[in-house]
């Protein structure tokens, strides 16, 4: 019988992330080996969401970031003042927890648009 974790990431797109218990906790491992602060991630309630789902609060706003469902790869969205400021896919965590590091470091969006190519900044 295969576990919640299992069923929710499918274990043929996310292998490793139903090894490490989901999401969060995948990105949080990640950040770790590379010396990376990502803060606190949280989950949102739900069966589902709790593995393929995670979100990062700081004072700047909030990086959320989801799993794509139908490929391989990480949707990951800066929020600021309520709204998106920056979105993009990427296919690998690192780049992900890359971003969340300098996001919460204070970097601007035109340097994160610019180190991070996935990147795009939403027009004002």
């Amino acid at each position: 019988m295969m576990s919640d974790v299992s069923t929710a990431l499918g274990v043929r797109l996310y292998p490793d992330l139903v090894e490490q218990g989901g999401l969060a906790s995948a990105l949080a491992a990640t950040a770790a080996r590379n010396q990376l602060d990502v803060g606190r991630l949280s989950v949102p309630e739900g069966a589902r969401a709790r593995y393929t789902q995670a979100e990062m609060a700081c004072d700047r706003g909030a990086v959320h970031v989801r799993l794509g469902s139908d490929a391989r790869y990480f949707m990951i969205n800066l929020a600021g003042d309520g709204r998106v400021v920056a979105h993009g896919d990427a296919c690998d965590l690192l780049p992900v927890a890359q971003v969340a590091d300098a996001w919460r470091g204070g970097a601007p969006l035109e340097e994160l648009a610019a180190r991070f190519a996935f990147l795009t900044v939403k027009g004002n």
